[in-house]
């Protein structure tokens, strides 16, 4: 399909604007899931997420249970979990972080309700399907340019 440049540009910044609430959706959705089967599970406590730092020797972000229940967190997330944690919390805060803490039960609360409020306020009507379907498959890769892809 061929284009022209001058098209290009001109819809450039409502391209721009439907890349980033795509991404907020599939971020938003994502973490909806996970928020469910957290809930699910009945998991709480507080945890640390901290991102990949090779002159720690941890070139993978790891999620550390801070109340001594690690092995509940490797039961219930795996690695591609941890990694869409990361990502989808460095594009919703709109920078990156080296670690951060939250309580697993705040998962809905602190992330889920701010993704679903700021897809409304953009004009979004937020449906109530849900399961991975709705995020298009898998939800996996919130596509903020990392690298990651």
């Amino acid at each position: 399909m061929r284009m022209k440049l001058s098209n290009l540009l001109a819809t450039r910044q409502l391209l721009l604007r439907q890349s980033y609430l795509a991404n907020l959706a599939y971020c938003f959705r994502s973490f909806e899931n996970l928020a469910r089967r957290i809930h699910r599970a009945r998991l709480h406590g507080p945890v640390r997420l901290s991102q990949e730092d090779p002159s720690e020797e941890r070139y993978w972000p790891v999620m550390a249970s801070l109340d001594g229940r690690q092995s509940v967190i490797e039961e219930h997330f795996d690695d591609d979990d941890i990694l869409l944690l990361v990502d989808g919390i460095s594009f919703a805060l709109e920078r990156s972080f080296t670690e951060l803490e939250f309580d697993l039960s705040e998962m809905e609360g602190r992330f889920v309700r701010p993704l679903r409020q700021a897809l409304i306020e953009a004009g979004v009507d937020v449906d109530t399907e849900t399961g991975d379907d709705a995020a298009g498959g898998e939800t996996r890769d919130v596509n903020r340019g990392t690298g990651r892809e």
